[in-house]
């Protein structure tokens, strides 16, 4: 079952819009006609999926669909367009997401009601209007950054209950290795690769079913390794590189080594500065052999940096195998809010339960984590750098944090604003069965 967050994007499509002669204006904006049915559909589709309306749905579906209409008006005097590489790799993906929830195209058809073509075009419309709004909003608000004088007084006026708690938090360091694969692993993931590869050249196989029933990718395998439409630099550049030069959709690439393991590739078509590609991942497979080994040399490490011989720092930068941190002297940083700061349940299970029983200055002993993104297992040590204890939030330790609450709290301000600006100039007109509600914005009914 798809969860029902995952459909919210798709409630202005999911049923089919049925127009007829006895179907009613709700509203008018400029030229524009919100029609009962309109309305109605989305509303069907949040009950369907769960999703709440906070107030009453016959007042806030019409005012969110005509503020949409406001926002899209204003992109077409500014010029504004949806980037359509990005609109389109975000639909497909989308569509991949449904397909492996629901298991197949016929039943993503069956729940939407229409044809897997209708509702991929339907979708791009909304995509496109959905970063069309964002474009917008983005130019109405960039210009606002928060001064240190405007964070203080923000925070001054914060009622005592309206002060956000902020949980414990806890700042790492992390030194991460791959254990050594054996060669004739590699040779043996190879092999099955090249004869995949032989298969599906001499016409004995169709690429699709090879890589359900084989590909390591859990994201592509059940669409038959089918990655949609992406730009070059949406893959790493080994991976890029090769799928941008086939031109041959019978033929499949040479074996293609990235840090994700080891691929072959088929053209399925290209389309601008876009390409389609089906791949089968496999990766080498480390034994408990290979592991032991790995957790010995950091172990090893650990002493020397407790024995104070050698800076975690330093041991990072020359002996960490992790890219996204080896450079930055070890430091973890939470890619929710870019910050060094986690909250123990955004850290890997594996770094939190080491990190628990830390004071800070203490590094772990070497420790097996899965690397999530790359889907194998590694070997680590943490240093705890700092632990702060659950507090309402102060400028001392949360000024990052409440500088953010200022700017989005501005943001706002600044959108409404100009929403009831926008409505004052435009031609607005609400049928009496519907304006009895208390809208978010001002100046609807004239």
């Amino acid at each position: 079952m798809i969860p029902a967050a995952a459909c919210m994007a798709l409630c202005a499509i999911a049923a089919p819009v049925k127009r007829n002669v006895v179907d009613e204006v709700a509203w008018i904006v400029g030229d524009e006609p919100i029609f009962r049915s309109e309305i109605e559909d989305q509303y069907a589709q949040m009950r369907s999926e769960g999703t709440s309306v906070a107030g009453d749905p016959y007042c806030v579906i019409p005012e969110r669909i005509a503020v949409e209409k406001l926002y899209l008006h204003q992109a077409k005097i500014d010029t504004v367009e949806a980037p359509e590489g990005q609109v389109q790799g975000s639909v497909d993906k989308r569509l991949a997401f449904f397909i492996n929830n629901f298991g197949s195209r016929e039943k993503v058809e069956e729940y939407f009601r229409k044809p897997y073509a209708q509702l991929r075009e339907q979708l791009l419309e909304v995509m496109r209007n959905n970063y069309i709004i964002e474009q917008v909003q983005h130019n109405l608000t960039k210009d606002v950054k928060a001064t240190p004088n405007d964070v203080r007084k923000y925070f001054s006026t914060l009622p005592e209950d309206s002060i956000p708690y902020v949980p414990m938090q806890v700042e790492a360091q992390i030194i991460s290795i791959n254990p050594v694969i054996p060669a004739q692993e590699i040779e043996d993931v190879k092999a099955r690769l090249r004869d995949y590869a032989d298969r599906v050249n001499r016409g004995e196989s169709e690429f699709s079913t090879l890589a359900i029933m084989n590909s390591e990718d859990d994201g592509s395998a059940m669409q038959g390794g089918e990655l949609g439409y992406q730009s070059r630099s949406s893959w790493v550049p080994e991976f890029a590189n090769v799928a941008f030069n086939l031109n041959d959709p019978k033929k499949v690439s040479r074996i293609v080594e990235t840090e994700y393991g080891y691929h072959i590739i088929q053209l399925i078509d290209k389309r601008g500065d876009q390409v389609n590609v089906r791949h089968i991942l496999l990766t080498p497979k480390v034994n408990e052999k290979d592991l032991r080994e790995a957790t010995v040399r950091l172990d090893s490490l650990r002493k020397e940096i407790v024995a104070g011989k050698f800076p975690f720092e330093d041991a990072a930068r020359y002996v960490s195998q992790d890219k996204d941190t080896k450079n930055n002297r070890g430091v973890m940083v939470n890619p929710q809010t870019g910050s060094p700061r986690f909250e123990m349940q955004e850290l890997p299970p594996e770094v939190a339960r080491r990190v628990e029983m830390m004071k800070p200055g203490d590094v772990s002993e070497a420790f097996i984590m899965k690397d999530t993104k790359r889907n194998k297992d590694i070997v680590a040590i943490v240093k705890l750098t700092s632990r702060v204890p659950g507090h309402k939030a102060n400028l001392s330790d949360d000024y990052n944090m409440l500088k953010e609450m200022y700017e989005a709290k501005r943001k706002e301000e600044i959108l409404k604003e100009w929403v009831e600006r926008k409505i004052k100039d435009t031609y607005v007109k609400i049928a009496d069965g519907w304006q009895n509600c208390e809208f978010e914005y001002e100046g609807w009914i004239k």
